[in-house]
């Protein structure tokens, strides 16, 4: 478990209020038309509000549930951040040198410096959690973590990998689907919930994620789930 878990250091050594109508003047100042008034629009410090249901469960169990993989996504959303994060600054440091050699020797100090600095904490995550954070890297950098691993190292070391992942049921190539899987879903409704109330920072994810539409649907889908309207 523990080389597995070293892998997930690793691998990004790769590489609701409306809104009024606006207007812009010849000085090019954005106003906001309000009942007749037109008010320049740095006056005014406006945020997108996103109102959410509060999901309630049929039973008890599958509350518990929530509240547990709620828990565990929480604590490793971060790595999966972190990663994304890594994945653009090392992509974006390997194009500016002009040789193999320059970039493989890049590529290594970033790696041992990830690794004295998050290795000990990774090693910590149980293997539920080492799920739901190859999911997260997923979403976060659109790529699996094995198409990471392959880029890294080659396709036979990727699969030897994967193949040892599985013995403790992690799959590196798995995807995030909040459309079809409904643990993703719950996944997303746990992250969109937290980067509301703070908890977690919000990184813009990797791929294209309507929560409205999602939400809809897996309500219209599960009996298990209905929606509770948050009380003002």
């Amino acid at each position: 478990m523990k080389s597995i878990l070293l892998l997930l250091l690793m691998f990004p050594m790769v590489l609701l209020g409306q809104i009024p109508e606006i207007k812009q003047d010849s000085t090019h100042i954005e106003y906001m038309i309000i009942e007749g008034d037109s008010i320049p629009r740095e006056a005014i410090g406006l945020e997108e509000v996103i109102l959410l249901n509060k999901l309630e469960f049929n039973s008890k169990e599958d509350r518990i549930r929530y509240y547990i993989l709620r828990r565990k996504t929480i604590k490793v959303y971060p790595y999966a951040k972190l990663a994304s994060e890594r994945l653009t600054t090392l992509n974006e440091r390997l194009i500016s040198l002009d040789s193999r050699r320059k970039k493989k020797s890049y590529a290594k100090k970033i790696q041992k410096y990830i690794e004295n600095e998050f290795s000990a904490e990774l090693k910590k995550l149980t293997r539920t959690e080492g799920q739901i954070l190859i999911k997260l890297i997923h979403r976060q950098t659109g790529k699996t973590t094995f198409e990471l691993i392959k880029e890294l190292r080659n396709g036979w070391r990727a699969f030897w990998f994967n193949t040892t992942a599985s013995l403790f049921d992690i799959s590196l190539k798995r995807e995030f689907d909040p459309e079809h899987i409904k643990e993703d879903f719950l996944i997303e409704d746990i992250l969109q919930r937290n980067f509301q109330n703070g908890i977690l920072k919000e990184q813009k994810p990797a791929m294209d994620i309507d929560f409205f539409e999602l939400t809809n649907k897996w309500l219209k889908e599960d009996k298990n789930l209905k929606p509770r309207e948050i009380k003002s």
